[in-house]
């Protein structure tokens, strides 16, 4: 099952990238590395990764006394899609608009910008 909307909050990516990094977690693993963090709540984090399930983020099965949850869709087709979601909401569907902005803007370096013509000649 696809999410219906790929753009995830910030604590929810937050939470999807240690279960990523992980490959699969428990809400007390994600919690702990959290708490490392900041001060949280076990049943924030609980809520949080039954949220990130319902949407179709996460999926769980029961391993002993608790559940393990694992990424439903891979880390780049989720980011891929966000990065989807946010050029048709800002910019009408165009990256060229982003582009610009982030080359105006110095967000990007002569480097990555060398790295993305290659990029963009290898794909001609």
């Amino acid at each position: 099952m696809r999410p219906k909307h790929n753009t995830l909050t910030p604590q929810e990516l937050e939470i999807m990238k240690l279960v990523w990094q992980r490959g699969a977690a428990t809400v007390r693993d994600v919690y702990e590395t959290l708490l490392e963090r900041r001060k949280i709540a076990y049943t924030s984090v609980m809520t949080m990764m039954k949220i990130l399930e319902t949407k179709g983020y996460l999926k769980k099965r029961r391993q002993d006394r608790a559940f393990l949850y694992r990424p439903a869709h891979p880390q780049n087709q989720v980011i891929r899609g966000m990065i989807r979601e946010f050029i048709d909401r800002v910019f009408n569907g165009s990256a060229e608009p982003l582009l610009v902005h982030l080359v105006k803007s110095r967000r990007l370096r002569e480097r990555d910008l060398q790295k993305i013509v290659r990029m963009v000649e290898e794909s001609e």
